[in-house]
């Protein structure tokens, strides 16, 4: 049994180079395999133990971590080593079959996602003005586009000059697989990045072919990393708690118009998602809007 396991784990680091720490975390949960396998084919007098570990063995294991309280995720990642395990004793002609066939993974709920609300928001948005300077204006007309039109931090960097129509108050990104979507954003948003683009993005640009609407102090596109950073310092300006990050902001578009009244389709098409059933879970945020709507309206609620 030992030997077996060990087999494997020394598979793992040579064949798939996997790390020090992933070994030790498969061998953790190979070994809790192991002793409740040992005790069950114990009771029925069993000798070899992988074996004879049927489908049911392993479903009783599943079962057995699930009534001690381990997190679902660990659950999973238990399972997840199992059936790698099993799948190289089988390679290997160490068992007849695999007692993980045809057992799927318990599912994990997606956590729902982070929103602030829009005191919070106008907060934030707020800070960029205090600070003075060219930079702060560029960093306002960010913040205020991202909010302004829901998109992805990697859509918000990627933004050309040529993708924003202040006139017509729309922007054009590209989301994943380079789709193409046009966003409105409200007047405000437009005439700040109008302002931007014509005042203050002249005095950064350092090279007359960039083409980046958003740039750094050297005229370069700004980062990914920048623009985190940018949000970070903002947010403790704040006073805001809790981690904010610019897709904190997209996640408080979609939660503030379900909010106000838009409808799922609508920002399904506004986010570029390309299931509804993603922008789904932003409903879950809208209960307590919803709460207060009922207590507020319903005869019997009313206090």
């Amino acid at each position: 049994m030992k030997t077996d396991v060990d087999n494997f784990l020394n598979y793992l680091m040579v064949e798939k180079g996997f790390s020090g720490n992933t070994r030790d975390a498969y061998h953790n949960d190979l070994s809790q395999m192991a002793d409740f396998g040992v005790k069950t084919l114990r009771k029925r007098g069993d000798q070899d133990l992988w074996d004879n570990f049927s489908r049911q063995d392993m479903l009783s294991y599943i079962l057995d971590l699930k009534e001690r309280n381990y997190a679902v995720t660990t659950v999973v990642r238990k399972l997840a080593a199992a059936k790698s395990f099993f799948s190289f004793l089988l390679e290997e002609k160490k068992i007849r079959r695999n007692p993980t066939d045809n057992i799927e993974s318990p599912k994990v709920g997606k956590p729902l996602p982070d929103a602030i609300s829009v005191q919070q928001v106008k907060a934030l948005l707020e800070q960029p003005t205090k600070s003075g300077g060219q930079e702060s204006k560029r960093d306002r007309a960010m913040l205020e586009l991202l909010y302004a039109s829901g998109m992805r931090v990697s859509e918000l960097i990627g933004l050309n000059v040529a993708d924003v129509d202040t006139d017509e108050e729309q922007v054009r990104c590209f989301g994943k697989g380079s789709k193409e979507r046009i966003v409105p954003i409200h007047p405000q948003a437009a005439r700040i990045v109008f302002e931007y683009t014509n005042e203050v993005r002249p005095r950064l640009l350092r090279h007359d072919d960039e083409q980046a609407l958003f740039l750094n102090r050297r005229g370069e596109r700004l980062t990914r990393q920048g623009l985190w950073q940018i949000l970070k310092e903002y947010a403790a300006a704040a006073g805001l708690s809790g981690e904010v990050t610019p897709h904190t902001l997209r996640h408080s578009f979609a939660t503030h118009m379900l909010n106000g009244g838009a409808d799922l389709r609508s920002v399904q098409e506004l986010l570029g998602h390309a299931n509804i059933s993603t922008t789904q879970i932003y409903t879950h945020l809208t209960s307590e809007h919803i709460r207060r709507a009922y207590d507020s309206a319903h005869p019997r609620a009313r206090k």
